[in-house]
């Protein structure tokens, strides 16, 4: 799997996660009309906010008509260019206060997401509009080899040893051996992977933030 595919496959479970439930349904967002308004409420003009997001004016022009569906290296930059985050185009500029929400996801009703070197179970999945996203991932890889480049996507990430034993590889720390009841928090789009060391395949658990 190439690094692009990699990348691709973690944005398509957070949108999964972010668009999944069986509840009341949000309204689908308008990207453009959310990027104009965060560009007004900065008081910037069309041309200052290309310029910064390294854009053309009529590029710019076209998101906010929704004149064109930009693509994910354009969010990118169109999010660094308003000084926000990626997840923050796509969240309401408001969003009203949801209390009392409940999941209960009983063992082996989660919703499968298998991957090259992971089986994902995805929890709490009847819930909608989620702050984070937790999951069940069995890691049948067992080599760092297994995977063409590192995995990278949004977020901050919580990761507990379940079954099994793992090792922890992420780019900017040398890897870390952990057994059962073992657990590691760190940056999602620093390069991470889990390889499984155990006779059998590990079993984590992942909490990824939206």
């Amino acid at each position: 799997m190439s690094d692009g595919e990699q990348s691709r496959e973690a944005v398509s479970m957070l949108r999964l996660a972010a668009n999944d439930g069986t509840g009341p349904r949000v309204a689908p967002l308008k990207l453009g009309e959310r990027a104009r308004a965060i560009r007004l409420a900065r008081n910037w003009t069309l041309e200052e906010a290309a310029q910064r997001a390294g854009l053309a004016r009529s590029t710019l022009s076209k998101i906010e008509n929704e004149q064109m569906s930009p693509t994910f290296d354009a969010v990118q930059k169109l999010a660094r260019g308003l000084d926000i985050d990626v997840p923050q185009l796509f969240r309401p500029a408001a969003v009203d206060k949801v209390s009392g929400r409940r999941s209960i996801t009983f063992k082996g009703e989660g919703r499968a997401h298998p991957t090259a070197t992971y089986e994902h179970e995805l929890l709490a999945t009847e819930i909608s509009r989620k702050r984070m996203l937790p999951y069940k991932a069995t890691v049948h890889a067992r080599d760092f080899n297994e995977f063409d480049n590192w995995v990278r996507h949004q977020g901050e990430e919580f990761l507990l040893v379940l079954t099994g034993s793992v090792t922890l590889f992420t780019e900017f720390y040398e890897p870390v051996d952990m057994q059962v009841g073992d657990s590691a928090y760190y940056d999602g789009s620093m390069g991470h992977c889990v390889v499984s060391t155990s006779p059998e395949d590990a079993v984590i658990l992942w909490v990824t933030s939206m």
